[in-house]
């Protein structure tokens, strides 16, 4: 099972629902691999993957970083995305006198550059043009990536790991961000909460919203029966 973390764990405030990660903890305690995938930094999602006892990879930084256990069994991040690409577009962007604001956790982000929502993704894009950039909205911050990185191709990676591809997986998400792991999903999962993209691509789209529509689409994947 893959899940995204904001939206999909939490309810429409950011925060964790006690009653979605009772399910992951029943998925991680029946043998089944937990993969988060999550826009956030990696120690914020470490920290989340350690306190559900949880042993499979993590996808952060919206698949700019990969954690995963390496074949010697000992703990690896890789890299996948430049982050002089993110930060010379966030560069032109500060030059073309937008408003953009970097996030307060970009002290910790190794691969891209994520800013606040205040200025919409079409402008940023517009200025941004030519440059081999990916400009991407998760609907909490939008994300400045070298072009070919994303959630998908991250996750492709984590999951060879575990001799798997997407397509033998529950996968759940709720933004923009998440809607190519979705297509490729065996079982993809959104929300009446998700974003036009992700619901689009998902296979499921739960009535309720965020993460009562995660424990709603997981009972519909039948992942646990």
């Amino acid at each position: 099972m893959v899940t995204d973390v904001d939206g999909t764990l939490t309810d429409e405030s950011r925060r964790l629902d006690p009653v979605a990660l009772r399910y992951v903890r029943r998925l991680g305690d029946a043998g089944i691999p937990v993969v988060l995938a999550t826009g956030n930094v990696l120690p914020i999602a470490l920290a989340l993957h350690r306190s559900l006892g949880l042993s499979g990879p993590i996808v952060a930084e919206n698949g700019g970083m990969l954690f995963h256990a390496s074949a010697s069994d000992d703990l690896a991040v890789d890299r996948l995305a430049d982050p002089g690409v993110a930060r010379r577009a966030y560069r032109a962007l500060v030059a073309a006198g937008l408003p953009v604001r970097r996030l307060f956790t970009d002290r910790w982000r190794e691969s891209e550059v994520a800013l606040e929502p205040t200025v919409s993704v079409a402008r940023i894009r517009r200025v941004l043009a030519g440059q081999p950039v990916h400009v991407e909205s998760t609907g909490y911050a939008i994300h400045l990536m070298a072009r070919g990185a994303g959630k998908l191709p991250a996750l492709e990676r984590a999951l060879g790991y575990l001799g798997l591809r997407p397509e033998d997986c529950v996968i759940l998400g709720d933004g923009d961000n998440d809607a190519g792991m979705l297509r490729a999903a065996g079982f993809g999962v959104s929300f009446s909460s998700g974003s036009p993209a992700a619901r689009r691509a998902a296979r499921y789209v739960a009535r309720a919203p965020y993460s009562a529509g995660f424990v709603e689409g997981l009972k519909a994947s039948r992942i646990l029966d």
